[in-house]
């Protein structure tokens, strides 16, 4: 059934073309170490919460928007085999100075799939 990485990240709407360009940029370093498929979305239906919500959980603020992201594997063993290279790699060290979103703010995870249909 594979395995999937998430992500939530605050992004300023004005930086919305620069977090696509460097995220299509690491999609590709990530394919090329055996992802099978990426994926970045543009929250445009991102309700608030009563409890808790995806701004809150980021905590988005004022201008912010919030992009959900997962990246899909064959197995866990393929992500583990090759995330420390991908973090390693020179494409994916940014220069913090230029990134599009603060990175402090981001959730991530690893999740084993229990439905795919």
């Amino acid at each position: 059934m594979g395995y999937a990485d998430g992500f939530l990240v605050p992004v300023p709407a004005a930086n919305k073309e620069a977090y696509r360009e460097m995220a299509a940029q690491a999609a590709a370093v990530f394919r090329e170490y055996g992802a099978t498929r990426v994926v970045e979305a543009w929250g445009d239906d991102v309700p608030d919460g009563k409890v808790t919500d995806y701004r809150g959980a980021v905590q988005a603020q004022e201008g912010e928007n919030v992009v959900f992201s997962w990246i899909e594997w064959p197995s866990k063993q393929s992500r583990d085999e090759n995330w420390q290279k991908i973090m390693e790699d020179p494409r994916m060290q940014p220069d913090p100075s230029t990134m599009p979103f603060d990175g402090k703010r981001m959730i991530y995870g690893g999740f084993a799939p229990i439905v795919d249909e």
